[in-house]
């Protein structure tokens, strides 16, 4: 059995914590933040216990099912009846089912026609193979027509990948269609669920499971380098020193990597560089009023500058009524440096502009979170851009959200992924 390190305490460095230990590892986490979770933790806002960044869990997501099990927490899965909204030119449309389809006004018959079968079978495929090197726009234009796209997915896409949203997989925004297509009870009803608590309660489970088995969680410590010898892994230096490992877990963000592990290959090094990331500033905030019946609201609005809310508390029952804006963005954009009110201000414009019955006094607590790395742009051909999780070096694998293509992020590919990466540390140490 091996010591082992693992660089983050997200959801994807604490499962593999849990596996590496249940294969009887000895086991670090360091993780730079003062709380463990990453994108799944918790904050307060106003005495309500939530996540800093939306979360949802759909049927097809089984790797999240089975860690829960394990972990004796199976019975805390909820599962809620959800809708969708299209904001659309100053209207609320009723979005996601086969009525909502044909009574939209905005689109001819023949694009609704068109749009619906390719979501259809969308929901159906499986073989992906041939997505992968084509653009989403291409792909959503073969197939549903120009029109349908203009309408309903251009100005998403702009808003949120900006100068990249021309040129983002197909293949992706496959997976994204079909996880939430194939959640449903019915064909009118989309489900999906929650975990009772928040995904608080999973993270708290993790964490005593690991401490439990006698694992170690270093918070507020930040690894700043994993030190190599002779090709293999050696140790992972902190502010407090260079701590002993034979084997590295990396959870860290792909831009990241080529400082942290300054003994790569220069190739290596440039693999990692290339992958290019968006930012996130996600509003998270409290109101007295509900803003809308449903949970997901895609907006195209030409007053609007903001692709979609969430409004959680259409998911999981809390306290209030609770929405998520989140702003994503390339980091470059100017207005990612803009202070936390900017972005209130504008968040409640919109809600505002979504339900007039809206006022500034209905704004009870907010908090805005920011992310440098949220989201990986995954465009046409990107399979190939993904280095092996196994790298040259003996003992060190290397994984974030971008490898989990053409899935999105979640907690469920982190879960699968690092039973996977657990698993693989008796061949990462052998070379």
């Amino acid at each position: 059995m091996a010591k082992v390190a693992i660089i983050g305490a997200g959801a994807m460095g604490l499962a593999a914590a849990y596996h590496a230990l249940e294969a009887g590892h000895e086991v670090t986490v360091y993780e730079a933040d003062s709380v463990p979770g990453g994108m799944a933790a918790h904050l307060d806002l106003d005495g309500l216990s939530i996540e800093r960044f939306y979360h949802f869990v759909c049927q097809a997501d089984k790797p999240t099912f089975k860690l829960m099990e394990r972990l004796g927490i199976g019975d805390k899965m909820r599962w809620t009846g959800t809708s969708m909204g299209y904001f659309v030119d100053g209207k609320m449309y009723r979005w996601g089912d086969p009525i909502a389809l044909l009574t939209f006004p905005k689109i001819d018959w023949i694009s609704k026609f068109r749009y619906g079968l390719q979501m259809f079978l969308a929901t159906k495929r499986s073989d992906w193979s041939d997505l992968e090197t084509i653009s989403a726009k291409d792909w959503i234009e073969k197939g549903a027509g120009r029109r349908a796209y203009d309408v309903l997915w251009r100005r998403l896409f702009d808003l949120k990948f900006f100068e990249y949203a021309d040129n983002v997989s197909a293949a992706w925004i496959w997976t994204r269609i079909k996880r939430v297509g194939t959640s449903r009870r019915s064909l009118m009803q989309e489900e999906l669920g929650y975990i009772e608590g928040g995904s608080e309660t999973l993270v708290t489970a993790l964490v005593q499971a690991i401490e439990a088995r006698g694992g170690v969680i270093k918070l507020a410590t930040p690894a700043r380098e994993v030190v190599v010898e002779d090709g293999k892994v050696t140790g992972v230096r902190t502010d407090g020193g260079i701590e002993p490992a034979e084997a590295v877990i990396s959870t860290m963000p792909t831009p990241l990597v080529s400082s942290l592990v300054p003994a790569l290959p220069d190739d290596w090094k440039a693999k990692y560089d290339a992958i290019v990331n968006i930012g996130v500033v996600c509003v998270l905030m409290r109101l007295k009023k509900s803003v809308t019946e449903h949970f997901w609201v895609n907006i195209n609005d030409k007053a609007v500058e903001i692709p979609g809310i969430i409004q959680f508390s259409n998911l999981r029952p809390v306290a209030d009524t609770v929405v998520y804006v989140p702003f994503y963005m390339p980091t470059t954009h100017p207005k990612f440096g803009r202070d936390d009110q900017a972005f209130i201000d504008e968040s409640m414009a919109c809600l505002k502009r979504l339900n007039p019955a809206i006022g500034d006094d209905d704004l009870k607590a907010w908090t805005v979170g920011r992310l440098r790395y949220a989201q990986p742009v995954c465009e046409p051909g990107f399979l190939a851009k993904i280095p092996p999780v196994q790298t040259p070096i003996r003992g060190l694998q290397i994984c974030d959200t971008s490898f989990y293509y053409p899935e999105d992020r979640g907690i469920s590919e982190s879960a699968r992924v690092a039973e996977e990466m657990a698993a693989a540390i008796p061949a990462s140490i052998s070379g």
